[in-house]
Formats: structure tokens, C-alpha cells, sequence
């Protein structure tokens, strides 16, 4: 019974990082789709042959792109996805100060 327990806990901590593809802005552990229970289905499976949260997470990422994984992973790749925002506020207000001066 304890080890159903922790199959519950580890299914749903993995399925509340994962978004629903079908869905918007819901994640799988949220969406009712057939790809969510899908998932939910495949992540099941995963945890019964004792793969690690890391091991299935890599595993979906593979199969389905790095757009499954609800917060982004900070790496080269995604540099600019975390750096755009701050980008573009320091532009914005550098522009707006640049116009304050001028009035």
C-alpha cells in the first residue's frame, strides 16, 4: 500500500511540471485531454520500472520537445528567453527616459 502511496505522490509531482500540449496554460496533471491521460498513462509505467523523476522528464522532453516542460530549463538554448524581458524593460525605460528629457 505504501509503495501505491508513493506512485501516487511521484505521478502527480512529475505531472504538475509537465504542460498539456492539447490544453492551454493548464498542465497534465490539471488537463483532462486524451493527451494528458495519455501521459499520465506513460509517466505510470515509467515510475513502475523504477525510473527516476530526472530519467521520465528526459524521456518525455525527447519525445515531445522541451515545450512539454511547463518552466523552461536555464541553458544556453534558453538564454535568451530569460534574458529578453530584461532586455526589453531596460530598453523601454531607457526610451522613456531619453523622451522625458527632450519635453
Amino acid at each position: 500500500k505504501s509503495q501505491v502511496v508513493n506512485e501516487k505522490i511521484l505521478l502527480d509531482e512529475i505531472t504538475k511540471e509537465l504542460r498539456c500540449m492539447t490544453c492551454q496554460s493548464q498542465t497534465i496533471y490539471e488537463s483532462e485531454s486524451d493527451f494528458s491521460q495519455q501521459i499520465k498513462n506513460e509517466i505510470a509505467e515509467q515510475i513502475k520500472k523504477n525510473k527516476t523523476k530526472k530519467e521520465i522528464i528526459d524521456f518525455l522532453v525527447e519525445r515531445y520537445g522541451e515545450y512539454i516542460i511547463l518552466k523552461p530549463k536555464f541553458d544556453k538554448k534558453n538564454l535568451f528567453l530569460w534574458i529578453a524581458p530584461f532586455i526589453l524593460l531596460i530598453s523601454s525605460l531607457g526610451i522613456f527616459f531619453i523622451k522625458l528629457r527632450k519635453n
